[in-house]
């Protein structure tokens, strides 16, 4: 029963954004969703350029097939984040 319970609260942890991957700043949609998270302005955060550099753009601007299946997992501002090529992304507080 504890094993259930765990995984009910890590899932309750995590926070689930669609994000449109036609849009021209990607990194910027990820660093203003966890703004909106952490209640603060996105500027305040750290740029998402010393994380990632461009991976996501990339990961949106030129995908490879849709059955490449391709995710990016990284961690930012304390959030483990993991991006789907489909634009879907999932954040987990990592304190």
């Amino acid at each position: 029963m504890a094993d259930n319970q765990t995984e009910q609260s890590e899932e309750a942890s995590i926070v689930h954004r669609q994000f449109d991957t036609d849009q021209d700043d990607p990194a910027t949609a990820v660093a203003e969703a966890v703004a909106d998270m952490e209640n603060c302005e996105s500027t305040d955060l750290a740029t998402m350029y010393e994380h990632v550099d461009h991976v996501i753009d990339h990961l949106f601007s030129n995908p490879p097939s849709p059955e490449a299946q391709i995710q990016v997992e990284f961690t930012y501002e304390s959030y483990r984040i993991t991006v789907d090529q489909d634009g879907s992304a999932r954040f987990v507080r990592v304190d």
